[in-house]
């Protein structure tokens, strides 16, 4: 089985209550970690499309990321906008996570499914986006290019992480989906809408990709099974 969950918003330093979100918020890691154990098991594979931690430094990251290690399950993680503690690849590599691959303008293959992503950004059409936007905008959607296109074409299903949601305001497809359809991408995931924002959520099948939004609250904290 494939799971999706995004937005863990773990903080080992107790902190950074999320229930400001609302209460559907309070404990919520005792609930994503409760149902993730009921729900993966050790051969499932789980995509965590970003917002995985609060820490701002990795060696404060580490103690939440090996909360994950230790789940079941292997898992594919992304950066999220809040992950500022994510670095290259190789301080990645070295914190020797037995379970948990990191995605940067690589992927990862699953028996027949591969799987590409990126961070991707606020839509073009978002108030006061700017020149600054505009660049990351463009980095972001070379760097989902980039993973996407280091899959195997051999594989039956590829899947594409993205954190922010790739859609403009009035809900229509932006320019990650046009990526994605020159990749053959059949779901897409992305997260980032929380509460309010989930009035913003597009969950359909467009252009012959399936979207899922995979927010943990939006899923009420429950891995999303996507394949």
């Amino acid at each position: 089985m494939v799971y999706g969950i995004g937005d863990l918003h773990l903080d080992y330093s107790k902190e950074k209550p999320m229930d400001v979100f609302g209460e559907k918020w309070s404990n919520h890691e005792d609930k994503i970690f409760n149902n993730w154990r009921q729900i993966v098991k050790d051969d499932d594979l789980v995509l965590l499309p970003g917002d995985i931690s609060w820490a701002l430094k990795l060696e404060e990251a580490y103690y939440d990321l090996k909360r994950i290690d230790e789940l079941p399950g292997l898992k594919i993680v992304t950066k999220g906008n809040h992950d500022y503690w994510w670095q290259g690849p190789k301080k990645l590599r070295e914190l020797n996570l037995e379970s948990i691959t990191f995605l940067q303008n690589t992927s990862y293959v699953y028996r027949n499914i591969g799987i590409g992503g990126s961070r991707g950004w606020i839509s073009e059409d978002s108030e006061g986006f700017d020149s600054h936007d505009e660049k990351i905008f463009n980095r972001e959607l070379n760097r989902l290019k980039l993973s996407l296109a280091s899959i195997d074409s051999s594989v039956d299903i590829k899947i594409a992480m993205l954190h922010y949601p790739p859609f403009n305001m009035d809900s229509n497809p932006n320019k990650f989906v046009d990526i994605m359809k020159e990749y053959d991408v059949d779901i897409c995931i992305y997260g980032h809408l929380h509460a309010e924002g989930h009035r913003f959520v597009v969950e359909d099948e467009i252009d012959g990709i399936q979207f899922y939004c995979v927010s943990s609250d939006y899923i009420d904290f429950k891995p999303k099974k996507l394949v």
